[in-house]
């Protein structure tokens, strides 16, 4: 049996408010304005919601309203920007949970995001992921951004399950972007899907609920408790049997979320620990 957990987090609105809204806050934009009269024309235009966003904000840095974005700045926002209460803690919280249940067992965390990787790479919590995959920028030689260099968005956040799956992460695979499409047997998956737990908000994340349910792992949705406008969106997943549970974003010991997400690994360790009691004997 191959003894590996892994906790699949999105970002924006499940470890944090959203991460790009708050940078262009930043910025000095108006950031409902840039939403709804910048990007949500190119949406009604049949653009990709995750490159229309990125090309409006290199439009913006090359515009002069506001200062260019770079490499630099996005960093610092990173490094800055406040996640939700507890987020910080609850690594550990989850990795003592799998301990007690069954200390063979390894506890591995992942990002799939389609924020923008250069702030996710920087932030508090960012060296808890043994990776971490999002959209990016290519940067010209003073360091501004001037294309998108990878987007992830909608069924592409899946690619990266396949990934976990499959064992492909970390700087060793950064140039081969096709070794996820190599077939495997069962023999060499290194986590199976139904060992995985997959946390989101929104509906870039619908495609990885899908799949991580359709395959017995545990979907677990998250909203924001001062953000009334997106509640409905929260409940049309559990409408439709996106998510197993539906929680607010607060990590804090004790609270619903924490509890819902030690629960999932310690069922997930104990299915580990019969499934290979069966197997020895």
């Amino acid at each position: 049996m191959q003894e590996i957990i892994a906790v699949i987090f999105d970002f924006d609105d499940t470890l944090a408010p959203d991460s790009t809204s708050g940078f262009l806050g930043q910025c000095g934009l108006d950031v409902p304005r840039f939403w709804q009269e910048e990007v949500l024309p190119l949406l009604q235009d049949n653009w990709d919601p995750v490159p229309a966003y990125l090309y409006k904000m290199i439009e913006k840095s090359n515009s002069g309203e506001i200062e260019p974005i770079t490499k630099a700045g996005l960093a610092r926002w990173g490094a800055e920007l406040p996640l939700y209460d507890g987020a910080e803690l609850i690594f550990d919280r989850l990795r003592q949970a799998v301990r007690r249940t069954n200390p063979r067992l390894s506890l591995e965390f992942y990002l799939i995001s389609s924020g923008i990787g250069d702030v996710l790479r920087n932030t508090k919590i960012a060296n808890e992921f043994c990776d971490i995959w999002a959209s990016d920028f290519d940067y010209d030689s003073a360091g501004v951004i001037a294309f998108p260099k990878r987007v992830v968005s909608f069924t592409d956040k899946t690619r990266y399950i396949f990934h976990v799956q499959k064992g492909i992460f970390g700087p060793g695979f950064a140039d081969k972007p096709f070794e996820v499409n190599r077939k495997i047997g069962p023999e060499d998956i290194r986590v199976p899907i139904s060992q995985m737990i997959m946390v989101g908000d929104g509906y870039t994340d619908i495609p990885c609920f899908s799949l991580v349910r359709k395959d017995q792992g545990i979907a677990i949705g998250v909203y924001d408790r001062k953000n009334r406008e997106k509640w409905g969106r929260a409940w049309g997943f559990i409408e439709d049997g996106r998510v197993s549970n539906l929680v607010p974003t607060d990590y804090s010991e004790g609270s619903g979320l924490s509890d819902s997400l030690i629960m999932a690994v310690e069922s997930i360790a104990k299915r580990i620990s019969l499934a290979s009691h069966t197997y020895q004997g």
